[in-house]
């Protein structure tokens, strides 16, 4: 938890535009359209994982009147991707607008992979796919696969898996804390 009662310091990095909006409205939010841009060509990916994302942080965190998409953050600074330029940011959120999840899970999402209970049940499931001749990322772009497609997205379930532990600042199951927040405010700038 941070300094302040209720709160949880992270970390982000966030382009000049937010930044701007930041200062002269005192909040932003992002939208599905500034992924979209983002991304181009491999806009379909993202907006696979981020809707799904977007449903599930709903479960855990209100999504404020404005909100699309989510910014990301980090409980640990060294986290924070500066390799694209950005303003690098301290922010001080209180606990109830933060969703916290396992880096390295969401990482599986945005590369549309299955989330094993452990690694072994990764590896059975990845080997029952190689039998087939299928790809995680095959089936998840086409619908020809809905079995396996529904058997991933189920999987993805187990990003929240910490979520309580990590909000009560237990961070022993998870080395690398990443976080979505539906807006950022001007008054969590540290």
């Amino acid at each position: 938890m941070g300094k302040e009662c209720n709160t949880i310091t992270l970390y982000a990095s966030q382009a000049d535009p937010v930044i701007e909006t930041i200062e002269r409205d005192g909040v932003c939010y992002s939208k599905e359209a500034y992924v979209r841009k983002k991304y181009q060509e491999s806009a379909k990916i993202f907006t696979t994982a981020y809707s799904w994302f977007v449903n599930e942080m709903e479960k855990h965190v209100k999504k404020p009147e404005g909100a699309e998409y989510p910014y990301w953050a980090f409980r640990e600074a060294y986290n924070v991707d500066q390799s694209m330029g950005g303003n690098f940011l301290t922010l001080e959120v209180p606990a109830e607008e933060v969703f916290l999840f396992d880096m390295y899970d969401w990482n599986k999402i945005l590369c549309l992979k299955y989330i094993g209970e452990d690694e072994k049940d990764e590896k059975e499931f990845q080997t029952r796919l190689s039998e087939c001749g299928l790809k995680e990322m095959d089936i998840m772009l086409t619908n020809f696969y809905p079995q396996e497609r529904q058997q991933i997205v189920k999987s993805w379930e187990r990003l929240a898996r910490y979520h309580d532990e990590l909000i009560q600042g237990n961070t022993e199951l998870v080395k690398n804390v990443q976080a979505g927040l539906w807006r950022i405010k001007k008054e969590w700038i540290r």
